[in-house]
């Protein structure tokens, strides 16, 4: 199967999850423009897999993109949190992240973690840096780089 962006999600505040946008500008050394958590640290991105999503929906939640307050919802990379801290990710042949992080603390307020009581983010979400910024949308293609 081919990797690809299922989803891409901005919140303009921390601690909440992401409404899906159509499409959003990444900023180089920065992350996804209008995002609460972008900036010019190491987590600028956060990713995780739609199998990561199911694997909670499979517990009977009712679950959207966003909702683990994700930037990018992946499909087609079914161990995304495998890949190592300095792996590259190019996006629609022009887009460059570097994996810098896998999973995280969850914070004290996450609404996910207080509405059912997990959160696959802090197992399973990975983080980036925007190397090279550029248009993104639902469809775009994956491709894990050497």
């Amino acid at each position: 199967m081919e990797a690809k962006v299922k989803a891409v999600c901005l919140s303009e505040e921390k601690g909440t999850t992401k409404k899906v946008i159509t499409k959003g500008e990444l900023i180089k050394e920065f992350g996804l423009k209008g995002d609460a958590h972008a900036g010019k640290w190491h987590r600028q991105l956060s990713l995780l897999d739609e199998t990561s999503i199911d694997k909670m929906r499979g517990q009977g939640y009712e679950l959207n993109f966003g909702d683990f307050a994700e930037n990018i919802t992946t499909e087609g990379i079914e161990n995304l949190f495998q890949l190592p801290v300095g792996q590259k990710l190019r996006i629609n042949g022009e887009i460059l992240l570097e994996i810098t992080q896998i999973g995280k603390k969850c914070h004290h307020d996450c609404e996910i973690m207080e509405a059912i009581g997990d959160c696959v983010m802090p197992r399973e979400g990975v983080f980036a840096r925007v190397i090279k910024g550029g248009e993104i949308k639902a469809g775009d293609k994956i491709e894990i780089l050497n």
